[in-house]
């Protein structure tokens, strides 16, 4: 009598994880074993990539209206202040949209928040 050798499900668990770790060099991209730990990490990395991006951008668009600002002789932080109190209700991505492609509607932004 042959034996087992699990069969079709556990093949095609097998074949998924080689498939997501294709491209990887050595071991890695042809072992089941080694590939799996692989992945695994790759997956950890992935996770906490696609929330260090929101970080790394908001990050950026902050940067970007804090130039714009500083231009016009105003702080970052002074302009976020004057534009709570203003009621404008633009977030950070919008502002710096705003302050990249149209700088003078950044600046009348900016001078309806000195009133």
């Amino acid at each position: 009598m042959p034996r087992a050798r699990r069969g079709f499900k556990a093949r095609r668990r097998r074949n998924r994880i080689l498939k997501e770790a294709k491209g990887f060099r050595g071991k890695r991209s042809s072992c089941h074993a080694i590939a799996n730990e692989a992945v695994q990490h790759k997956w950890l990395h992935q996770y906490r990539s696609r929330r260090q991006r929101k970080r790394d951008f908001r990050s950026l668009w902050i940067q970007r209206i804090n130039a714009a600002a500083r231009n016009l002789g105003h702080s970052y932080s002074k302009l976020i202040g004057a534009l709570g109190k203003a009621q404008i209700g633009l977030n950070r991505k919008m502002l710096s949209n705003i302050a990249i492609s149209d700088p003078v509607a950044f600046q009348a932004i900016v001078q309806s928040t000195a009133n």
